[in-house]
């Protein structure tokens, strides 16, 4: 009777420690991409650089030399058009030559190949689709090798927060002159277009073609903070034009 006893006893202990290992290990993967995803920009600081970028003389751009460098950039790269492969399709988009500035700033980033690997990360329906980020370690490398800088918001173009248009959030640090973060950007998927955002925020393009597949991407189930439940990727973007 005692060994039967002992047995039951030992059986009601193993299965009370394997549930409670359950949860536990639940509640870390829930709580680790939480933190990641809230960490992006601490991710940033993080990473220590292993290579610069090209034409810059072995520096790392910087706020204090960003402008210089995309005067003279936007003069030799005079490229406006470039194809945005997503896991959903293509998306073709015309920069604007008027904002000069980050036309030469998209121009830039992508022939240094950064938006490879980075991920439509906010999508609202009917509203915008936002990209050019990730809680990939390897994203928050390239930014550092690239570096930290900002772009001057250019609101004064007579361009419209119209469905279509690719523009440039303000960063996320303390910005009362909503300088524009260099690295990402998104694009009004809203019918009608979001002009509440007119004036805040650059607009620097827009979708030539595509637009079915913004759609698709801002149709896609999304977690309480926006983020895609299953990752959407851009493949790569490439210059067309």
């Amino acid at each position: 009777m005692r060994s039967i006893f002992l047995v039951l006893l030992s059986f009601l202990l193993l299965n009370c420690e394997d549930k409670h290992s359950g949860k536990k290990t639940n509640n870390t993967l829930k709580e680790t991409t939480q933190t990641t995803k809230d960490s992006i920009a601490e991710n940033e600081v993080a990473v220590e650089p292993e290579t610069n970028i090209e034409g810059e003389d072995n520096n790392r751009l910087t706020d204090e030399n960003a402008m210089e460098f995309f005067l003279q950039y936007e003069k030799e790269n005079p490229e406006n058009k470039v194809r945005i492969t997503t896991t959903f399709g293509d998306i073709d988009i015309l920069l604007f030559n008027e904002t000069k500035f980050h036309r030469a700033n998209f121009i830039f980033l992508t022939k240094q190949g950064y938006f490879n690997g980075t991920q439509f990360y906010r999508v609202i329906d009917n509203f915008i689709v936002q990209a050019g980020n990730s809680d990939d370690p390897k994203v928050s490398k390239k930014r550092n090798e690239i570096g930290r800088y900002l772009l001057p918001t250019d609101t004064k173009r007579g361009f419209k927060h119209d469905r279509g248009v690719i523009s440039m959030p303000s960063s996320e640090i303390d910005n009362p002159y909503k300088l524009a973060s260099p690295f990402e950007f998104f694009i009004v998927q809203q019918k009608g277009g979001a002009h509440h955002l007119d004036g805040d925020y650059t607009i620097f393009g827009k979708v030539i073609k595509g637009m079915d597949v913004v759609d698709t991407i801002a149709k896609q189930k999304t977690d309480e903070g926006d983020w895609p439940l299953h990752n959407i990727y851009i493949e790569k973007v490439e210059i067309i034009e």
